[in-house]
């Protein structure tokens, strides 16, 4: 995808112009950024998407429900298992030009090394789950989808808390090639090698419970 988009730049006969255009975008894109750096606050979860600041609102439960139960197996699989770390809604990823806050996220040992107690921008995630809502939805499926892959997240989960579904994509060079929902299967996670889970675990609280005490090592 990068290389397209580099070629079809490189043979408009208005290559300057667009290069100068661009800096100019970027020059003003980025004093937004830093503004919103300066503006953010913890009581609030804030994402700056290319050049606007969006402050998102309350979640409903199905979404929270979604979330804690997919967190709460993933974080309690890696702590065991001292293989990274794991961070639920309000840890911002910094990209080139996006500063995303996504639901769940992982860091594998490398990235984890980086990550101190006061740490506010995070790197760039190995793995990214998101659980859909009407006001993101476009997002998570659109320039999230995009900027996740050209920036190299190796897994990315979509979980759909309406239709009960997960879509579990795997990084091919930079793009993710199109999955089947799932809504019975089980998950496997390629970065997290060992991290199996029934998609059914995520939304009934008895699949759940049962998943965790599998994960740890319990009957």
């Amino acid at each position: 995808m990068k290389s397209e988009l580099l070629d079809a730049m490189l043979d408009s006969p208005v290559l300057p112009e667009l290069i100068q255009e661009a800096q100019r975008a970027l020059g003003r894109e980025g004093r937004l950024r830093e503004k919103f750096y300066a503006d953010i606050t913890p009581e609030h979860k804030w994402e700056f998407i290319q050049g606007q600041v969006i402050m998102h609102s309350p979640a409903l439960n199905r979404h929270l429900l979604a979330t804690q139960r997919v967190f709460s197996l993933l974080n309690m699989f890696v702590v065991t298992q001292r293989i990274g770390q794991v961070r639920m809604e309000k840890a911002m990823t910094v990209f080139p030009r996006n500063d995303y806050e996504p639901d769940v996220v992982f860091f594998g040992p490398a990235k984890s090394a980086s990550i101190e107690p006061d740490t506010l921008k995070f790197p760039i995630p190995d793995f990214i789950i998101e659980v859909l809502s009407p006001s993101t939805e476009g997002r998570d499926r659109g320039i999230k989808f995009k900027d996740y892959g050209l920036h190299g997240v190796q897994e990315y989960w979509i979980i759909d808390p309406i239709a009960e579904t997960v879509e579990a994509y795997r990084l091919e060079e930079d793009s993710y090639p199109p999955v089947a929902a799932q809504k019975d299967a089980i998950l496997s996670s390629d970065v997290v090698p060992g991290f199996d889970i029934s998609v059914r675990a995520i939304f009934d609280e008895e699949e759940n419970l049962a998943a965790l005490r599998k994960l740890i090592g319990g009957k």
